[in-house]
């Protein structure tokens, strides 16, 4: 089982949207997938029309095995299922800080659906925690949703940074640009400076700034499943085919 984690440390980058076009990519494509909604706000399960559990709450997601078993929704989508969010987790670092071990958690939670998924995909909250370092040490592959702005450049290298001064690997970070609009010259320059800067951590994929991605919300779908030969879904076709050549 792989574990992807689709995060920004920078809210409003299209981290949830991501996070939902690739699961169901990945599914579409044959692989049994898991989209484990950590973001209390709860995006994810509800683009899936999916209602949370009330039962699992912060302790329990990281103790009890048949309550975090017992809370996996299955989707409309073969393949797919979804552990949808509560406001509960917001309280995740609090607990994970009493926790013996709490940098290891995570990993020892999800490995109770080890022989039922090929991938788990992690929709995570977008700041820098004890759960956001347990993501990083669990996930073989961490997303990166980049705007091709000067504030998302900064962002980006923080997190490089954060990495480095923990000694994580960065060959985890698969930074791609999101919500590029191609007429905005910054979102040009941006681009091409940071793909020469960071050549190893961005993958060679652009999410366009749509709003068939808008449209989701409305839809409460995939971008694939409404607008399948918009731009939008042909870029994360592309994100999601990249993603598994490189795991």
């Amino acid at each position: 089982m792989k574990i992807i984690a689709c995060y920004s440390n920078k809210g409003g980058v299209g981290k949830t949207a991501s996070s939902v076009n690739v699961a169901y990519g990945l599914a579409k494509a044959g692989q049994r997938v898991l989209l484990c909604d950590l973001d209390p706000q709860g995006a994810s399960g509800f683009y899936f029309r999916v209602k949370p559990s009330k039962k699992l709450t912060d302790d329990r997601f990281f103790t009890d095995v048949k309550r975090f078993t017992s809370a996996i929704r299955g989707s409309d989508f073969d393949n797919l299922d979804i552990l949808p969010a509560n406001m509960t987790f917001r309280d995740f670092d609090v607990f994970l800080s009493r926790m013996k071990n709490s940098r290891s958690r995570l990993k020892k939670a999800l490995k109770s659906v080890d022989s039922d998924y090929d991938v788990v995909l992690l929709d995570c909250p977008p700041n820098i925690s004890t759960l956001s370092e347990n993501i990083f040490r669990s996930a073989d592959a961490i997303l990166v949703p980049v705007i091709p702005t000067t504030l998302s450049e900064r962002t980006f290298e923080q997190l490089l940074e954060f990495f480095a001064e923990q000694e994580l690997p960065q060959k985890k970070i698969m930074g791609f640009f999101s919500m590029v609009q191609g007429t905005k010259k910054l979102h040009a320059e941006t681009m091409e400076g940071m793909r020469k800067a960071y050549p190893k951590r961005l993958l060679d994929v652009a999410i366009p700034f749509s709003t068939e991605v808008e449209k989701m919300g409305v839809h409460r779908a995939p971008v694939a499943t409404f607008a399948r030969s918009g731009a939008a879904a042909k870029a994360y076709d592309a994100l999601c085919q990249t993603v598994q050549k490189r795991l």
